[in-house]
């Protein structure tokens, strides 16, 4: 079997939800729309793989103009190989950013090219760990009211899912009181029972994060992501070292070299991987078990329906994030998915590769130059 061409389609949900958080600007009230890019792996023997990133059109240019040309002619099942010869084709321009995340939606679409082949779940093919995996509910952002974002978190859990996050460090940091106030309205509406997680995004300096880890203790807070910009691994590691709540990170991390620096310092102690920056499946299953080396858990960052497979094959997994903003136009990409059970979740059993397939009706009123 070989490749024969890469084709991609550009959807566009004109009802997606745009996000904010602590580091981005702010965005006009009511602005809508969504993005996301999908990748066709064609083959000489018919089956073609399924993979996805985020909707940019430089990431698209890239698939196109750079990489299309390595995979052509090639064994599709010689993933590994396919990895290295995408690496080094963007060593000169793509260390990190689009050009990883290029790969990262090819790989995807490999493992799920062979899942497809050999009629087994991608989870299947690199060995499972668990039955099911836990999930948490997943947003919180800055842009909401208090009285949205309580409404949202509590909305997580009447749905059976004991976990939550929100957003701290709203504003650039420039809030505190507000993200005081805002996680104890949290806490008081979701009871003692359910896990909180805070995110600051970057929004925080060392010391001020430090400061406010300690007010965040009071309110038995189960993780303390990203408190300080993602490139400042010494900050994270004095955060780390002077809270009692873990420090989670790793979302702008594009390898493993990035994530061994993050493990040597003493910067993370629940790491977390993006398949679409970690350049996909290939690479994310190498940092999940260097994580494990290091004796920590993994808790992929958004993705969910990709990361779903790795993490039940992860058996340093800690939980999965499930986004809001990402349900709402998974509903208008995808025809089905699996369905959450309560606080777990697992992928289709009985569905090859990714266990996913692009709605015909998406495909008929959503397509992006095309």
């Amino acid at each position: 079997m070989k490749i024969t061409e890469i084709k991609t389609t550009l959807l566009y949900d004109p009802n997606g939800f745009v996000v904010q958080d602590a580091t981005i600007p702010p965005i006009p009230s009511g602005t809508k729309g969504r993005s996301q890019l999908f990748v066709h792996i064609h083959t000489d023997e018919g089956p073609i793989g399924l993979g996805m990133a985020p909707g940019q059109r430089a990431i698209r240019e890239v698939i196109h103009q750079n990489l299309s040309g390595v995979l052509v002619g090639q064994d599709p099942f010689m993933i590994e190989k396919l990895w290295q010869d995408m690496f080094w084709r963007v060593r000169g321009f793509g260390r990190k950013g689009i050009a990883f995340q290029a790969i990262a939606a090819i790989d995807i679409a490999l493992w799920d090219l062979k899942g497809k082949i050999l009629n087994q779940p991608i989870y299947r093919l690199l060995g499972p760990a668990h039955e099911s995996v836990p999930i948490y509910g997943s947003g919180g952002w800055t842009n909401y009211s208090e009285a949205e974002l309580v409404a949202e978190q509590t909305g997580y859990v009447e749905r059976g899912i004991p976990r939550v996050k929100m957003k701290v460090a709203k504003d650039f940091g420039r809030s505190e009181r507000e993200d005081i106030e805002r996680l104890s309205a949290v806490r008081e509406a979701v009871g003692d029972d359910v896990e909180i997680y805070v995110d600051a995004n970057n929004g925080y300096y060392a010391k001020q994060a430090i400061k406010m880890s300690q007010i965040f203790e009071q309110f038995d807070v189960a993780w303390f992501e990203e408190p300080v910009l993602a490139d400042d691994i010494p900050g994270l590691a004095r955060v780390s070292q002077a809270t009692t709540i873990p420090v989670a990170t790793g979302e702008h991390e594009y390898t493993k070299y990035g994530f061994r620096d993050l493990l040597l310092a003493g910067a993370v102690d629940i790491v977390q991987p993006d398949v679409h920056r970690v350049t996909g499946i290939t690479e994310w299953m190498k940092v999940a078990a260097m994580a494990d080396a290091f004796n920590l858990p993994v808790a992929p960052h958004a993705v969910s329906l990709v990361h779903l497979h790795c993490a039940m094959a992860t058996p340093n997994l800690k939980v999965v994030e499930v986004l809001g903003a990402e349900e709402q136009s998974n509903s208008v990409w995808w025809t089905e998915v699996p369905p959450y059970e309560g606080g777990t979740w697992r992928p289709f059993d009985d569905r090859p590769g990714l266990g996913l397939e692009i709605s015909p009706d998406a495909l008929k009123h959503n397509v992006v130059d095309e």
